[in-house]
């Protein structure tokens, strides 16, 4: 594995505009993830995807396809990002090396519109190397547990991890910055 790409999710709107947050690609575990990987010669890119609290499936596309993406490459998605990251992977038909999906949501009530709107393609699992699905069996967040059933029924060769009280992994529900338990899944 040569290279990373880590997708942060959605946000509110509200979230996005205070001076006082973190833009999405720089809040909870990414930023110490990004430079664990780094020490460890894996180029990582933290990507800001566009308008995350009213995403749009072709802009968030547009910012994915200008990175080289192949069986050398670590996908990693933080819910609604890992929505997204399936979506594109099954659209796209890459190869990569490892697809890890964090509290993944895909929309079931479609609260994002046509964002997460998609049949999810089970070859991809086929066309990943390796697929892990990390979740927290006390996340709040509505859609979470479900989309974390619906992707182990769809593979069934994804490791799955419950960190029982990570909640959604954010900052605020981790309570600290470091995320140790997913450097040493992926590296």
């Amino acid at each position: 594995m040569n290279n990373a790409i880590i997708l942060h999710g959605c946000c509110e709107k509200e979230e996005f505009f205070d001076p006082k947050i973190p833009s999405q690609s720089n809040q909870h575990w990414f930023p110490w993830i990004q430079k664990q990987l780094s020490m460890k010669n894996i180029v990582t890119q933290t990507p800001e995807m566009p308008e995350p609290y009213d995403p749009v499936y072709e802009k968030w596309k547009m910012v994915m396809d200008q990175f080289s993406i192949d069986l050398n490459t670590l996908l990693v998605g933080h819910s609604c990002g890992a929505g997204f990251l399936l979506r594109w992977a099954g659209e796209t038909k890459k190869h990569l090396m490892k697809l890890v999906l964090v509290a993944p949501w895909l929309d079931l009530n479609r609260k994002r519109g046509e964002f997460l709107d998609f049949q999810i393609e089970p070859v991809i699992g086929q066309r990943t190397t390796e697929m892990s699905i990390l979740f927290s069996s006390k996340d709040k967040v509505d859609g979470v547990k479900e989309s974390v059933e619906i992707l182990s029924r769809t593979f069934p060769k994804a490791k799955l991890y419950d960190f029982e009280n990570a909640g959604h992994f954010s900052s605020g529900e981790m309570t600290r910055k470091d995320f140790p338990e997913l450097l040493k899944l992926i590296a």
